[in-house]
């Protein structure tokens, strides 16, 4: 039924070798990333992300004037690109949603043989996603569920024996192989989709658990408490087919470190001793001795928010479709810094990659010869909110999975200058890889291992509801080896982002965003999907990866 011609390229690991080139080849490399001109141009870039982190949109939050800006601003600019609406005659797709507004009481009370207060914000965050106005925990008892997985194919069941129904139950961030140095078990320190603290939620609510607080720890998690902290007393949005009380738990949230050791503490029991009992087979859950006690008022509204589609339609096979991806939205208007500012402007997350897309677009449509399989550009909207702008175009697809070729994701792109690197997420996953490595030599960049695969980075943006419905997925990060300033000085400020710009009123276009990185990874982006524009490729996920299963159903 398919011409399914596959890549099987250069090895990946020639493109990680690059990076042992001799000096005076390094240096070359580096002229080649900031001086060669690309078909994504920095002045067109500049343009579109300026304008989209601008204090005008307001944090581009959906439900608020600030998406009303976005969707206008995107409309406008892909009309002056000549872009077609990408699904009918529309260049939006409706999204149901509902908004839960959550209001939590200050406080938390533990009874046991030694009762404690918690505070809201400081020791735990919590927030309601049933469709209902009030919530009340009372004397709930506490049980520890270990991780909160239930693995078959890994023979883990962290609920064995247990029942939860009508309780809150504890459980850890991560999985079991995050702690072991058997790389074998799980996937070592590389996070699955069990260690996703979303997955966590799930299954605490099929379990019938009545709450759910996942212990939060900063390298696991891979984000510190901060990040938590600002869920506190907003809002939070659900698709609305999800929005069904009997689908989650009446209460969920975090909890710190320190306030587990003292749970844990007070039922005669030593937190890090139990963290690693959690992580070893044959584990058993149990009851802490406690109860809990707190309540949440909840603000409900249904809504309708949009994923924006525009396209370029292929000239010779345009049902096949290659679909670039990034999300819009971001976390609009909160807590003000000590700056005053309460605009969370979200330059790098994500104005960035949607700048992206209409620059790749402007790429595109500057070429000569319009492309053999239609491009589409999707800029998706909630995926602050648990990717859900993502999943419901992946549920009602504008072109089926059985059309769509790859999808090319775009979240938060490198905003302190270019890199001779560039960095894989999921390395081993699909063979778009090897397209990427190619393209990097011919640049004179390399890629590069992701760093920390225990954040399971994977599996928390918009390309995995592609990746679940087996559509090969490519989602690259930001690099370290910076061309002028080198690993050391790329690796701070790399770290100086996470640590004080990652979701924060001062991730903005400013003197110190660069614009030079984030066009040299469009450029390799926009060479990945071109040359799948113009031939009958269809890569597929590598022997291992496990969504390949899912792809082979459908595409014999």
């Amino acid at each position: 039924m398919f011409n399914r011609t596959h890549l099987w390229a250069i090895p990946l690991s020639l493109g990680i070798l690059s990076a042992c080139q001799s000096s005076s080849s390094k240096k070359e490399a580096a002229a080649s990333v900031s001086e060669v001109p690309g078909a994504v141009t920095r002045e067109s870039y500049r343009q579109y992300v300026t304008a989209l982190a601008a204090d005008d949109m307001e944090g581009r939050k959906p439900f608020t004037n600030g998406e009303k800006k976005t969707l206008a601003y995107l409309e406008k600019e892909a009309k002056a690109l000549g872009l077609e609406p990408g699904n009918g005659d529309s260049f939006l797709q409706e999204v149901p949603m509902v908004e839960i507004t959550s209001s939590p009481a200050p406080t938390m009370t533990v009874k046991g043989k030694q009762s404690m207060e918690l505070k809201g914000l400081e020791d735990y965050v919590i927030w309601a996603r049933r469709t209902q106005e009030n919530v009340s925990i009372k004397d709930s008892e506490l049980v520890f569920a270990g991780f909160g997985i239930v693995a078959p194919e890994y023979n883990w069941n962290d609920y064995a024996g247990l029942d939860v129904k009508d309780k809150v139950v504890v459980v850890l961030v991560s999985d079991p192989g995050f702690y072991s140095s058997d790389t074998t078990f799980f996937k070592g320190r590389t996070m699955t989709y069990y260690g996703r603290w979303t997955y966590k939620l799930e299954e605490a609510a099929r379990q019938g658990a009545r709450g759910c607080l996942i212990v939060h720890a900063t390298e696991p998690a891979g984000y510190g408490f901060q990040v938590v902290q600002n869920n506190w007393n907003t809002s939070k949005f659900y698709l609305a087919s999800e929005g069904q009380q009997a689908y989650h738990c009446a209460m969920e949230g975090w909890i710190t470190t320190p306030v587990a050791e003292k749970l844990f503490a007070a039922a005669g029991k030593q937190y890090q001793s139990e963290l690693q009992r959690a992580a070893k087979p044959g584990f058993t859950p149990y009851a802490l001795g406690q109860t809990v006690s707190t309540s949440l008022q909840a603000k409900i509204r249904h809504d309708k928010s949009y994923n924006f589609i525009a396209k370029i339609t292929g000239s010779k096979r345009p049902d096949e479709a290659i679909v670039y991806s990034a999300h819009w939205d971001h976390l609009g208007i909160g807590k003000k810094n000590d700056q005053n500012d309460s605009i969370y402007n979200g330059a790098a997350d994500n104005a960035s990659g949607t700048a992206g897309l209409l620059a790749v677009a402007k790429a595109f449509k500057a070429q000569a010869q319009k492309p053999d399989r239609t491009i589409v550009f999707l800029s998706v909207t909630a995926e602050e909110q648990g990717l859900l702008g993502s999943a419901h175009y992946a549920q009602n697809p504008v072109f089926p999975k059985e059309k769509t070729v790859a999808n090319l994701n775009m979240d938060m792109l490198n905003p302190f200058g270019a890199t001779k690197d560039i960095v894989l997420i999921g390395l081993g996953q699909s063979e778009l890889e090897e397209i990427l490595a190619e393209e990097a030599q011919k640049a004179g960049r390399y890629i590069a291992r992701e760093p920390n695969p225990e954040a399971g980075l994977y599996y928390r943006s918009d390309h995995f509801n592609f990746a679940k419905e087996g559509i090969p997925a490519l989602f690259t990060g930001m690099g370290i080896d910076h061309v002028e300033l080198g690993k050391a000085e790329g690796k701070k400020l790399l770290d100086n982002f996470t640590a004080n710009i990652y979701h924060k009123p001062n991730d903005q276009v400013n003197d110190a965003f660069k614009m030079d990185g984030g066009v040299a990874d469009l450029n390799l982006l926009y060479q990945v999907g071109k040359r799948l524009a113009f031939s009958n490729v269809w890569p597929n996920w590598k022997p291992g990866s496990e969504f390949k299963a899912v792809r082979d159903t459908y595409m014999k």
